[in-house]
């Protein structure tokens, strides 16, 4: 299988940040795929994870509680599960198609 050039610039995103945020840093190969790239894709994918989580409460497709501890709880919302569902069917063709 040919490697895919965007997963590709994305290691090199996530290995350059690390540096950026770490210049002393050094490891062997196996230490870059263990600690600087799950670091590194820990941070990116919290920060996208954030924004796709406000907008799905920004469009009522979920809900957000505070829990008994303080923390925000997230839930589906049922009076929009039928469109939820669609928009879950839609991502899963699409997959599909693409292989």
């Amino acid at each position: 299988m040919k490697p895919d050039p965007i997963e590709q610039r994305e290691v090199r995103y996530h290995i350059l940040a690390y540096l950026c945020d770490n210049p002393d840093a050094g490891d062997t190969f196996e230490g870059i795929v263990e600690w600087w790239l799950l670091h590194q894709r820990i941070r990116f994918e919290t920060r996208n994870i954030s924004e796709v989580v406000r907008k799905l409460v920004a469009e009522g497709l979920i809900l957000e509680d505070e829990g008994p501890d303080s923390r925000v709880m997230y839930r589906i919302n049922e009076i929009r599960e039928d469109d939820i569902q669609s928009i879950v069917n839609q991502a899963r063709e699409l997959r599909n198609q693409q292989g």
